[in-house]
């Protein structure tokens, strides 16, 4: 085991940073999975809910704006362990919250803090590997994002048959500071780590010959990254496309609890599902670029390729309102919530692509950033239109509604990607500094 883990040490990387994905997402998820007995509880409407969504995704994008540039200034060790360490302690908090605005204060430093996990991420798949692997390996850890929410459906209601939705949250908020723990112990740069062999170094040195010589520290200078088309095409990439997944992650429980009387007290089958076929995803995704590109296709080229294909798969979301079976809208809406997985895995990868790894935090965090303000504004739209036929008395045709606004927007944002990229090469250190 210790040859195995000596050998392949950066896959040892990329496990911990899936670990630490699927504690974000198991934190983040908890919210929508106890709406239904909190807003009896508290009495919220939809736009109550909508709007502690809201502040989540306001407060994730100040912390993306400020976590990307914080990773690339004080390295990815001490950057990713302040991040977990915030969110954790937020997600306890929500514990002690009794109204609108206490939840919301709660999900601002969840968000504050989560905000730092996929720049952190996606920084640390830079650094530990060579372009041709790096489709795979962030498809892995991004893959964390689903086996989280799967595990928030079989946590969650074990927990509340047992004791209540408080516990929930102080339990579900321990599991970062034990990440934390694990990552102190076993993390540091390659030119640190102790644990590597020369073989696995080389072999990552090797592979990012092309490339300027990484640094754990650099200072980018954001204006020049903002007058890059290339930033723009992740900014697009992102802030179009994050929102939905958001809708996805924070309605759908109580989508099919109104739409199929699901009681979320208990494991949903349909739920788990569904959130299960983004994990193969957010893996085929990663993967079928990097294949190309190991068929000797041009690696941007093989992204973008990549991005029309899931694209096009998205699409089917919108016949999930002509299906009268339960088991069919659940197919339709793994397809669905699965291209976009391998689509997320293919921007992020396009980052590390097109920007040296000294930059990468930052430029993720301006891509997601753009993503959290697209999630703060879509909210606004889906609390109105549920509210409304909600009182009509058919919340279902709200969600149809929603889901055809979904299935055509991935096409209209790879035609922005695609004319953004056209003659793009990647970024090059000394453009930033």
């Amino acid at each position: 085991m210790r040859f195995i883990l000596r050998n392949n040490y950066r896959w040892f990387i990329v496990a911990l940073i899936f670990l630490a994905t699927c504690i974000n997402y198991i934190d983040r998820q908890i919210i929508g999975l106890l709406k239904p007995i909190l807003e009896k509880e508290f009495n919220w409407t939809e736009t109550d809910y909508a709007h502690i969504v809201m502040a989540f995704t306001a407060a994730y994008a100040v912390g993306l704006l400020l976590s990307g540039r914080i990773i690339d200034k004080v390295g990815t060790k001490i950057g990713y362990t302040a991040c977990v360490l915030v969110w954790s302690v937020a997600g306890i908090l929500h514990a002690i919250a009794k109204t609108v605005t206490g939840f919301s204060l709660a999900r601002i430093g969840l968000g504050l803090g989560e905000a730092g996990n996929f720049p952190a991420g996606v920084k640390t798949v830079a650094e530990w590997f060579p372009p041709k692997e790096r489709g795979l390996a962030t498809g892995i850890f991004n893959s964390g994002t689903s086996f989280g929410v799967v595990l928030a459906l079989l946590i969650v209601p074990w927990i509340l048959s047992h004791h209540g939705w408080k516990e929930v949250f102080w339990i579900t908020g321990s599991l970062g500071l034990i990440w934390i723990v694990l990552w102190q112990i076993f993390y540091e740069i390659p030119a640190k780590q102790k644990r590597l062999s020369e073989k696995e170094r080389n072999h990552i040195l090797t592979g990012q010959a092309n490339e300027e010589r990484r640094q754990e520290k650099a200072d980018i200078r954001w204006i020049k990254l903002l007058g890059l088309p290339q930033t723009w095409a992740l900014i697009a990439g992102k802030g179009l496309i994050d929102p939905i997944f958001w809708f996805f992650l924070f309605w759908l429980p109580s989508y099919f609890s109104a739409t199929f009387n699901i009681d979320l007290t208990k494991p949903s089958l349909q739920l788990m599902t569904i959130y299960t076929a983004t994990t193969f995803g957010s893996i085929a995704g990663g993967q079928l670029s990097s294949w190309l590109i190991k068929k000797n296709w041009p690696v941007l080229k093989a992204r973008k390729l990549a991005l029309l294909i899931f694209a096009l798969l998205e699409v089917s979301i919108i016949l999930t309102q002509f299906a009268t079976n339960g088991w069919t809208v659940v197919l339709l809406i793994s397809l669905a919530v699965a291209a976009h997985q391998a689509w997320a895995t293919n921007i992020f990868t396009i980052a590390s692509d097109l920007f040296p790894s000294e930059a990468v935090g930052s430029v993720v965090g301006i891509g997601g950033m753009a993503g959290a303000i697209g999630g703060i504004l879509f909210p606004i739209l889906v609390g109105s239109l549920l509210d409304f036929y909600k009182t009509a008395g058919n919340i279902v045709t709200g969600y149809n509604l929603l889901f055809t606004i979904c299935g055509f927007t991935y096409l209209a944002t790879w035609l922005i990607i695609h004319m953004l990229t056209r003659k793009s090469k990647a970024v090059t250190l000394s453009q930033l500094v």
